[in-house]
């Protein structure tokens, strides 16, 4: 039986497999028939000189872009994991670690370099850890002090990033490096799970003749974030999508194993010094040393690898300035770089290396087939020019087998991390501002500045952005007026040719629109990043001691779900302390709201003092793969993100700042004379009570005798819509520094609570039998 059960999955891995290629191939076949029909039946040679221009130019991009696809298709589609080596501890090697930094503030540094710190290793004293400061500030030597690492500094500051490296390197001597940019935390398991590819490879070299050695030049790890990007937190998407990066390092980068061509990105990256020595260090010709360097490398025959496991996690862009300079970087970096490696001649990089690395570059020329889908629609349904000449019938049969396939490809392929519309939604935010410079690094008019990403600073710039949103608006006004065109042209002429472009016309306008909100931006809310964090914890208070679990934290606040609605005085500070296998924080926390959850209460507090475990509670929150969105939510579709985007930004912003669990309750408690009042809810400070004649000012009610606790209760509101009247219980303080009344009270309120719950849940099924049709009951016992 154990044997089947362990053949099962692998039988199904083997049909999907199938199902993939099975797709990938008909993509293939639909593609190919599609270009062919294309070509020789649908440019509008004889419509002037504005029609075929136009129409070559659509076909071109569609050609490029559906090899680029192909690429990363056949890629994808038979990806193969090496399983990490297990290699004895005495054998792993001394490993120095550069943080390069510029301007990052010092906090931000300090999380990347406590994840260093607690790097798990045979031989900790082998970890040299190095702060590469290219700003030269005083505070970044004293955080390197205090925290017990090396700093570094330069004289001269040339060559930017590359300078930065390569001057590390030429003071240290370790035989492997690790490149972590300011923001990136990490893992404590980052090194035992990257070195042992190195020194596999070795041990596999021993006895070999220097010419049958392989060696490897890098180890690549997934670049992912803590915090949600601008596409996940603009378009209140960060519950719904994957980070945008997600799919490049995640899936691309692995499925380039098979072709040796996986790009170094810069960071989260364990490099050989044997393989930079040999390339005379990091590239330092073009402004993105990272991308020259691996070349380098593979050039020089040395293996570069890229793994899907994340291993550390950094800060996204918050802001949309931010993002394109990043951007904007790449592409002119990846382009000059390019043309200075002589890609395409170079004898020393295989077919399939340049084919891979001319898909990196056609990458950043989507601004430019972005513009081209969005023109191309307009130009025939808004000016008249023809730009595909070819009847419904023809759209139907040689473009929608394509479509279709391509569709369901990049879904499977990508393991639900990636589809065509997000890619759209992601290519169209960013035309507007990468067209230019593109452009203008294709005919050698190079970038004057470095600049780099400013991370670490959170700004709001809801309504800031309005400037940018005028290419949008006007693509929005001239598809619109288009639409109009052919919804006439179909009137007039009872023709359904129209249609396909009227589908396209409205499919750029989702595009657009999206793109819209994106550029609108969301107010940030919070200080600081919250991860859906369960560990274990046990909160004290004057009552008592409580065990529970978290449901989410962060660098400011925790969030706790408890099993009864305990008493908290928003005024003093409660003990938590927080656990996992590896970490331990105290701390002492105010409580700041209370939440009721039904079955269970969620109670949320503000971090006043770490109790010296700061760095212990930053594992505990940093120490583990991102909380955020791994695949994309296949339940919702177009409809679905227009509706959340308009409602959310439609809502007024609700605030509650219930510090204490208001519990619904309906009990009869007695006072001094034994007359009996419906009290209703309860939150250990405030109560109501079922308005009658004659509410007298005061009141003592009884809770329990023996116990003599008592709820001595003070009129605050004279008449309440609701038929209550809300009493302040005067005598709380007394109450709660009495740990045993305290206690007392809690078992009474969890007992109410209980007592009230299980009423209501009756009367509910009872409603329910009472309301169902006749022979429902029977039909249910069936």
């Amino acid at each position: 039986m154990k044997g089947s059960n362990m053949k099962e999955p692998k039988k199904k891995s083997r049909m999907r497999a199938t199902g993939y290629r099975i797709w990938f191939i008909l993509n293939i076949i639909f593609s190919c028939i599609y270009l062919l029909w294309r070509l020789f039946f649908t440019i509008p040679f004889e419509y002037g000189i504005v029609s075929i221009v136009a129409g070559l130019s659509l076909f071109i991009v569609e050609f490029l872009g559906m090899l680029e696809a192909m690429v990363h298709y056949f890629n994808m589609n038979d990806v193969t994991v090496k399983p990490l080596p297990e290699i004895p501890l005495s054998m792993y090697p001394d490993v120095d670690i550069f943080i390069a930094t510029y301007n990052e503030p010092c906090n931000l540094l300090y999380k990347t370099v406590n994840g260093c710190n607690h790097m798990n290793y045979p031989d900790k004293r082998k970890v040299h850890i190095y702060l590469c400061d290219d700003g030269s500030r005083a505070e970044v030597k004293e955080l390197a002090q205090k925290m017990g690492v090396h700093y570094l500094e330069r004289e001269e500051h040339e060559h930017a990033k590359a300078g930065n490296l390569n001057h590390a390197l030429s003071v240290t001597d370790s035989p492997y490096v690790v490149t972590l940019d300011a923001d990136m935390i990490p893992h404590s398991d980052f090194l035992m799970h990257t070195i042992p590819y190195f020194i596999a490879q070795e041990i596999e070299n021993e006895g070999k003749d220097e010419k049958d050695q392989k060696h490897y030049g890098f180890v690549q790890t997934p670049q992912a974030f803590y915090n949600p990007d601008l596409f996940q937190y603009n378009l209140y998407s960060e519950g719904r999508i994957p980070n945008e990066q997600d799919y490049f390092y995640r899936d691309i980068q692995v499925s380039r194993n098979k072709s040796n061509s996986v790009i170094y990105g810069g960071s989260n990256t364990v490099l050989s010094r044997r393989a930079l020595d040999d390339i005379g260090g990091f590239f330092d010709k073009t402004i993105t040393e990272d991308y020259g360097t691996g070349i380098m490398m593979q050039k020089k025959g040395y293996i570069c690898y890229a793994t899907s496991e994340v291993l550390a996690s950094g800060l996204s862009p918050n802001d949309l300035k931010s993002l394109v300079n990043q951007r904007i970087r790449w592409a002119r970096g990846v382009i000059t770089t390019n043309r200075k490696m002589h890609i395409f001649l170079t004898p020393h990089l295989s077919f399939a290396q340049k084919v891979n690395y001319w898909a990196s570059e056609w990458y950043w020329y989507a601004p430019l087939k972005r513009l081209i889908y969005f023109i191309s629609p307009i130009l025939y349904a808004t000016f008249g020019y023809m730009v595909i000449k070819c009847t419904l019938w023809q759209i139907l049969l040689f473009w929608l087998p394509m479509y279709i396939t391509s569709n369901i490809s990049l879904r499977m392929l990508s393991r639900s991390i990636r589809t065509t519309k997000w890619t759209s939604i992601y290519e169209t935010v960013l035309f507007p501002f990468l067209l230019v410079p593109v452009l203008m690094e294709t005919i050698g008019i190079k970038m004057k500045k470095f600049k780099v990403t400013q991370k670490g600073e959170v700004e709001n710039e809801r309504g800031k952005n309005l400037i940018y949103l005028i290419p949008f608006i006007l693509l929005v006004i001239l598809s619109v007026i288009g639409i109009v065109n052919c919804f006439r042209m179909i009137f007039e002429s009872n023709d359904m040719g129209p249609v396909v472009v009227l589908f396209w016309l409205f499919l750029n306008l989702f595009i657009l629109v999206m793109a819209m909100f994106f550029i609108m931006g969301r107010d940030f809310m919070r200080k600081s990043e919250r991860a859906q964090v369960v560990v274990d914890c046990e909160i004290t208070t004057k009552s008592g001691k409580y065990n529970c679990k978290t449901v989410n934290i962060s660098e400011n606040g925790v969030a706790l779900e408890l099993s009864q609605p305990i008493n908290i005085d928003d005024k003093e500070d409660a003990k938590l302390r927080i656990w996992n296998e590896q970490y331990e924080a105290i701390l002492k926390a105010k409580v700041v709201h209370v939440d009721n959850k039904k079955k269970s209460w969620k109670y949320a507090f503000y971090i006043d003092d770490y109790c010296d475990t700061f760095e212990q509670y930053l594992q505990l929150l940093y120490d583990r793969v991102p909380t955020l969105p791994q695949k994309l939510d296949t339940t919702s579709g177009g409809f679905d993100d227009l509706r959340l985007n308009i409602t959310k930004r439609a809502a007024k912003p609700f605030y509650e700042n219930r510090q204490l669990p208001r519990v619904t309750i309906d009990v009869s408690l007695p006072d001094e004379k034994g007359k009996k009042w419906n009290l209703l809810d309860f939150n250990y400070k405030y109560c109501t009570l079922r308005q009658e004649e004659n509410m007298p000012e005061k009141l003592k009610l009884t809770v329990n005798k023996e116990k003599k606790l008592f709820l001595e209760c003070v009129k605050e509101k004279e008449k309440s819509e609701e038929e209550r009247i809300l009493y302040k219980i005067v005598n709380y303080d007394m109450i709660n520094e009495d740990s045993e009344k305290n206690h007392a009270l809690e078992t009474w309120l969890l007992q109410e609570w209980k007592t009230f719950s299980e009423e209501k849940a009756k009367q509910k099924d009872q409603t329910k039998k009472e309301t169902a049709p006749q022979g429902f009951d029977e039909m249910q016992h069936v």
